[in-house]
């Protein structure tokens, strides 16, 4: 019978592909073409395998005999992360370092249990032949001179990671894919080569985004929301029936307490509850309406409330009040606090843990620079000391009950020094109007708000410097548009819009609860639902049952709230500062060239009017 499968084709020469690297290295990139070392002699590869007592592998000594290395300056020519091939005194001195830090910590490996080739921190026949992204002998590929069957072979070195071994068999075949990643733009450990300014760079390659991911927010819109609990069901805290798990306990016997909810609280001096419920950021009114704690409480952990909040709001003389039942905390964000105390007096309540916090705002600030704060912070009180000696944990009981008793301490004082008559426990138990919250976007942390110099490896600081403000301003909203478009939210309305006020060179205004800022929030808050998908099953809580989306869907999400973010940042920040955001998040392997094309065209512009 005849063989109908195709004939494997030989891999090149070690020659051939430094031949081939070299032309297209000269041709396109011709900065990091200077910088390739010439040959080294026999004689010199033969001091480095006499310092080294090894006998390299024979694609070693041909590779090293078209090229000693690199010059390790800007520009070198890189192998992906893989960084510049190493010339001989680079592979000679990492590798005798590396011996020697492998010597020190030779005694955590137990050779004779395991003969395996990579049972070692390093072996002295391996070899590091490339400089790895810190250009030192932190990481790199390595080559192996041990005898055997994987003597030759290419293996991965990480100084904070176990080695291991690549898919290239030899080092001949790791030049070849490095020929053919240059020829092809074949991506290499997720990048790919590109020629810019005469020097070669390795960019990310451009990801594929999916186009409709799944709405979680849209299914549970479309989800029944549970009903409250019935009588008969154990309360948070008690564990139910047929509960089989062991008790690491300091006394035999101990009952499972029921742990007393103590939820973050809000108190707004002369505001309604329906007023702190649009300023803690309920705006699906659908949403709003009576419930217990203990119902809100189960509503927040089911898929009807796709990961958002759930907040109860009350009277209490002339204090409005806000308790948050579960989700990710509000109400102890600062941007949440300015929105509640906007012309008027907030104290808040709060407790994390070990810490209970007492915080007031006045007009929109911390009062008195916070110099009225409280905080009480307490001792872990749930581990033991055995007779043995030993430390065990005692489950079932209160870890911190120093903590608990400040925050009953907290709500009296909040009688007597703020006139605030509050009962937890019937706040608790009251039905009270209540909604899910669409979280307000966060603030802008300050590190981020300053000019970057440089991005990605492009040099920004010198573009801004040398570019005419309009002309800078007309690239990075062209920019912002392409990165709009690959993500996918040039198909909302509100975003459009903005884009079309700025082609007219006009800066919309991002209000708060206006179209545009409630578009950014549900997009965040869409991320946040399927975040879980793109986690391990392990993470998901009390064993909740598979979400509808993958992790796919969350990366679509997610590039969609880093996109908005750059609009947002684009909106509010000087054009120097948000550039740094926009061309970070670009998804376009070829965004270097896409912003060139855009400056051109800024200019011709500018020329023509």
């Amino acid at each position: 019978m005849t063989s109908t499968s195709a004939a494997t084709v030989p891999l090149p020469t070690v020659e051939d592909s430094w031949a081939r690297i070299d032309a297209w290295l000269s041709e396109r990139a011709p900065a990091s073409y200077a910088l390739l070392r010439p040959p080294a002699s026999p004689a010199e590869i033969a001091d480095a395998e006499r310092r080294l007592e090894v006998t390299f592998p024979p694609d070693l000594v041909a590779s090293l005999r078209c090229h000693n290395g690199v010059v390790l300056s800007e520009g070198a020519p890189a192998f992906a992360f893989n960084g510049p091939f190493s010339g001989l005194t680079d592979i000679v001195d990492n590798s005798l370092f590396l011996r020697s830090v492998g010597d020190e910590v030779a005694d955590e490996y137990d050779e004779e249990e395991d003969e395996s080739e990579l049972n070692a921190y390093w072996r002295h026949e391996w070899l590091l032949i490339t400089q790895g992204v810190a250009r030192d002998a932190q990481d790199g590929l390595f080559v192996t001179c041990r005898a055997g069957e994987d003597y030759g072979r290419i293996g991965h070195y990480f100084n904070e990671d176990a080695p291991s071994f690549t898919g290239w068999t030899s080092l001949r075949a790791a030049l070849s894919s490095f020929a053919e990643a240059l020829e092809r733009r074949v991506p290499v450990g997720g990048r790919v080569p590109l020629a810019f300014d005469g020097e070669l760079i390795w960019e990310e390659a451009t990801p594929t985004v999916k186009a409709e991911p799944v709405s979680l927010l849209g299914l549970a819109a479309r989800t029944p929301e549970p009903e409250p609990a019935g009588p008969a069901e154990p309360a948070r805290g008690t564990p139910p029936a047929g509960w089989s798990g062991a008790l690491v306990t300091s006394g035999v016997g101990k009952p499972w307490p029921q742990q007393v909810p103590q939820p973050d609280l809000v108190f707004a001096e002369g505001l309604s509850a329906e007023e702190l419920l649009l300023r803690v950021g309920v705006v699906e009114r659908e949403t709003v309406h009576e419930r217990t704690h203990a119902h809100a409480e189960r509503a927040a952990r089911s898929l009807w409330a796709a990961s958002r909040p759930l907040v109860r709001a009350g009277l209490c003389g002339d204090w409005g009040f806000l308790t948050q039942s579960a989700g990710t905390k509000q109400l102890t964000r600062p941007e949440v606090l300015r929105r509640l105390a906007r012309g008027t007096r907030i104290v808040t309540l709060t407790k994390q843990g070990p810490e209970v916090r007492l915080t007031v705002y006045a007009d929109g600030l911390p009062y008195a620079q916070g110099a009225e704060d409280r905080t009480v912070s307490s001792p872990r009180e749930d581990y033991v000391r055995l007779p043995d000696g030993t430390e065990a944990q005692a489950l079932g009981v209160d870890p911190w009950p120093g903590s608990t008793a400040a925050y009953a301490d907290f709500l009296t004082e909040l009688r007597s020094r703020f006139g605030i008559d509050f009962s937890l426990e019937r706040a608790l138990a009251e039905m009270l109007p209540s909604g899910l919250v669409l979280p307000v976007l966060g603030d802008l942390p300050e590190w981020s708000c300053r000019p970057g110099s440089y991005v990605r490896h492009f040099d920004l600081g010198a573009l801004v410097e040398r570019t005419p403000a309009p002309l800078f301003r007309t690239a990075m909203a062209a920019q912002l548009r392409r990165l709009i478009a690959e993500t996918g939210l040039d198909g909302y309305p509100e975003i459009s819009q903005a884009m079309t006020a700025m082609d007219r060179g006009e800066t919309p205004a991002l209000v708060a609860d206006e179209p545009l800022d409630v578009r950014m929030r549900t997009l965040a808050a869409e991320a946040a639902a399927a975040r879980p998908a793109g986690g391990p099953t392990w993470q998901r809580h009390g064993g909740a049952a598979p979400l509808p989306s993958t992790p796919d869907d969350f990366r679509a999400w997610q590039l969609r709230v880093d996109a908005a973010d750059a609009l947002r940042r684009f909106l509010l920040l000087p054009v120097p500062v948000a550039a740094t955001s926009i061309l970070h998040h670009r998804l376009s392997e070829d965004w270097r060239s896409e912003l060139a094309r855009d400056l051109d065209t800024a200019t011709s512009t500018v020329e023509s009017a």
